[in-house]
């Protein structure tokens, strides 16, 4: 079979296809037409794909020059993590949707469970902050004990700070320190949560305005 290699001759190849297409073999089987396209840009058409274009996107034609079967082109070790990756980001937003849309009757049920939320983890922030004031008030104290003694204390004759207060005095900075990470790590919960909520909100406004318009058009009479 010749291959139309002009671009600008693509209708007249796609015509001719349907007699190419048909075109038997002496075993009685139609013969499959391929489409790919060259370096240049140009395209063809042939009963068999050349070796230095096995490797690219190729389509299966029918007679009628419809597309009934590809093949991808090969990807690199690169190319195919970061396709993979948009094929679970594709059907990660399908399943949320879904989930939208099947879990919440209205904005106000998303709204309510947003604010279940809020709640839990502003209630984790204040008992956390409460947490934090009483080790701070703690912390100020052995400060102030420590000024008793060296290395605070220069006077002469001054005595060396006890180990247990030492000890102490350490254990309240390290908890310190631990409980505002963990109040920081709240607050940006926080955040994400109004975040989340919000995109939900606006994801699932628009699936319902699609819905309507859908259902709008299906009902619209049909023009004769």
């Amino acid at each position: 079979m010749r291959k139309a290699t002009n671009f600008h001759c693509v209708v007249l190849a796609v015509a001719c296809l349907a007699a190419t297409a048909q075109a038997q073999s002496a075993d009685g089987k139609t013969k499959t037409t391929y489409k790919w396209v060259d370096d240049k840009g140009v395209v063809h058409y042939g009963d068999s794909v050349p070796a230095e274009y096995s490797q690219r996107e190729q389509k299966e034609l029918n007679s009628q020059g419809l597309e009934v079967g590809r093949r991808q082109a090969e990807m690199t070790p690169a190319e195919a993590a970061a396709y993979a990756q948009k094929q679970k980001e594709e059907l990660d937003r399908k399943n949320h949707d879904l989930f939208l849309v099947s879990t919440y009757p209205s904005v106000k049920e998303i709204e309510d469970v947003r604010n279940v939320r809020l709640d839990q983890v502003n209630g984790q922030i204040a008992a956390a902050e409460a947490y934090i004031a009483s080790l701070t008030t703690r912390v100020e104290g052995l400060k102030q004990r420590s000024m008793m003694f060296t290395p605070y204390n220069t006077k002469p004759g001054a005595r060396r700070m006890p180990d247990d207060l030492a000890e102490e005095m350490v254990r309240a900075l390290s908890e310190l320190r631990t409980q505002n990470a963990a109040v920081d790590t709240r607050r940006k919960e926080r955040d994400t949560v109004v975040a989340q909520f919000d995109a939900d909100i606006k994801r699932f406004k628009e699936l319902r305005t699609s819905a309507a318009a859908r259902l709008s058009d299906a009902s619209r009479p049909k023009k004769q």
